[in-house]
């Protein structure tokens, strides 16, 4: 059974990362495009420059930054093409969500990786 994970950027590339999706507004500091290894930048899966700002990775904020960038989420008429996108290459190999985020625990990509999670659910039932 294929997955879906999330890794920082800046961890070395593995050969079970499969298809590698950058999901951040911005390009990482530091990395080259040539050695990313990136199959997809989808910037416009990211949280807002205003929600983003507005979080400022602080971490007293980071549930109300989960609630808002969930309703941005459910909103962006780009989301039901990034889940296909995702759904597609789960048939074959594993997807992995990239962010540049020092946090590993309270950042974009955690939530987005449990919003897929419950939008594949949902289309299951």
């Amino acid at each position: 059974m294929n997955t879906i994970k999330i890794k920082r950027i800046y961890e070395p590339y593995e050969s079970d990362d499969g298809f590698r999706i950058l999901v951040d507004r911005l390009w990482p500091r530091g990395i080259k495009k040539a050695d990313a290894r990136i199959d997809l930048w989808e910037k416009e899966i990211a949280p807002s420059t205003a929600l983003r700002k507005w979080f400022g990775h602080q971490p007293e904020l980071f549930s109300e930054f989960e609630t808002r960038y969930e309703q941005e989420l459910a909103n962006n008429p780009v989301s039901p093409d990034f889940i296909r996108i995702i759904c597609t290459h789960l048939d074959t190999e594993n997807v992995t969500l990239l962010y540049g985020a020092k946090d590993q625990k309270e950042n974009q990509a955690v939530v987005l990786l449990d919003w897929i999670q419950n939008q594949i659910k949902q289309k299951a039932v």
